[in-house]
């Protein structure tokens, strides 16, 4: 039997030859220098050149004779593997397309990016730019509107000066005499006295009384102490009169719901409810030694006082600290015991007492007499359909024993401790 040794070389990788082939049978032989008249009919084997190529030699019959059953199969692998190799090459070809299409388009998108950044920074430049302009504007919008409080403010308080000495050139055109009495009464160091009191420049209500006034009524005064003319109200009838009311409560007509400025200066009506103002009861105490009488009324008309025999509030600097002790009367102190030695707070001065009572007064967590607060009508009071975190009435804790009963009428008036009511004018 004759033998045709069939020798291909494929144009195929060292790379490739691990691949399996259809049959299970590697493609290529391990050994690339296998001898080919070792072959049997119908087995081939490979062997690698030095080019790279893949050289397959086969043994197949004569065309005569039978053949070798594994030839079409190693052709069938030959063929195959050459259809595999065009086609991964044609797959190779379309990724690299692919590749440099997408390589093509990271460009474009990174130079894309590259725009949008820049356009972004100039963006952020301009916006930072108009920010600084805004908030350049809104500082000087601040500092006008602060410029324009202050002149508000100054002429306010130049025309409130303006006022005064108007008034005290009229005082003084009125009452030539007035004026010295002031400057002796403030160079000298003494006491109330009927030698010190003057018809002409009262101090107080009670030079009003020694001047020979025995009516209740609204006058006007001139304190010793960085005084200016002041209208007060007079209590002349009140155990043998002589009395500057201070503050007064009879009908709820005025609001005393205020704020530090209003009580320093005073608000309401001397004929009606008033307060006269920390500022004047300051400057009024500072004069001398002082007494404080409370008046009560509640909604059944019965009457109680308090009596103090020391009562002076200090400066605006001290907040209007109050100073009362020496309590008698025909009501228990709810008072000087618990308010003694506190100072002054208004729902504006950052105090929560105030705040919630709703009123201007020496508060101390919170109170146990409340004269400044709401007025309600009737007497007693309860928080329904309003938030009500305390009481807030006007307020004497130990007559009714209870913080939610409100006064009808209040009236505060203060006297020197040295003042004696004469027997005939």
């Amino acid at each position: 039997m004759r033998f045709l040794i069939f020798m291909i070389v494929l144009n195929w990788r060292v790379l490739h030859r691990t691949h399996a082939v259809p049959g299970g049978r590697s493609s290529y032989r391990d050994s690339p220098h296998e001898n080919p008249a070792l072959i049997q009919c119908g087995e081939y084997s490979n062997q690698v050149l030095p080019n790279g190529m893949c050289k397959i030699v086969a043994m197949l019959p004569q065309l005569d004779d039978h053949r070798c059953p594994d030839m079409f199969r190693c052709t069938d692998e030959v063929s195959y593997w050459l259809h595999e190799n065009e086609e991964r090459k044609q797959q190779i070809l379309e990724l690299r397309e692919l590749i440099s299409e997408l390589q093509e388009e990271l460009r474009n998108h990174r130079h894309r990016i590259k725009i949008l950044e820049m356009q972004n920074e100039e963006r952020s430049s301009r916006n930072s730019t108009v920010e600084r302009r805004i908030h350049d504007l809104e500082q000087r919008s601040h500092e006008s509107h602060t410029l324009q409080h202050i002149q508000a403010t100054l002429i306010y308080d130049m025309q409130a000066q303006i006022q005064n000495l108007s008034l005290m050139v009229e005082w003084a055109r009125r009452n030539p005499s007035c004026m010295a009495a002031a400057d002796m009464r403030a160079n000298q160091d003494t006491q109330h006295s009927d030698m010190m009191h003057s018809k002409n420049c009262p101090i107080d209500c009670g030079d009003i009384y020694y001047g020979g006034t025995r009516r209740s009524g609204v006058y006007t005064i001139m304190p010793s102490v960085g005084g200016m003319p002041t209208e007060v109200l007079c209590e002349m009838d009140t155990e043998g009169g002589g009395w500057t009311v201070i503050q007064r409560r009879l009908d709820g007509s005025v609001n005393f719901n205020r704020t530090w400025k209003e009580y320093r200066e005073g608000f309401g009506d001397l004929n009606g409810e008033f307060w006269l103002g920390n500022e004047r009861i300051h400057k009024i105490t500072s004069q001398g030694d002082y007494s404080l009488r409370i008046d009560l009324e509640d909604w059944s008309n019965k009457h109680k006082h308090a009596f103090y025999q020391r009562f002076s509030i200090e400066n605006e600097a001290n907040h209007y600290r109050l100073n009362v002790d020496g309590f008698s009367g025909t009501v228990e102190d709810s008072f000087a015991w618990y308010h003694n030695k506190r100072s002054f707070s208004t729902p504006d001065s950052g105090n929560i007492c105030a705040e919630i009572s709703h009123g201007g007064w020496w508060y101390h967590q919170c109170f146990f007499a409340n004269l400044n607060g709401r007025y309600y009508k009737g007497g007693r009071y309860v928080g329904k359909g309003r938030r009500v975190l305390e009481p807030d009435g006007i307020v004497w804790y130990t007559w009714k024993d209870t913080d939610y009963y409100s006064l009808k009428k209040v009236i505060m008036m203060i006297r020197s401790r040295t003042f004696r009511p004469h027997v005939s004018p």
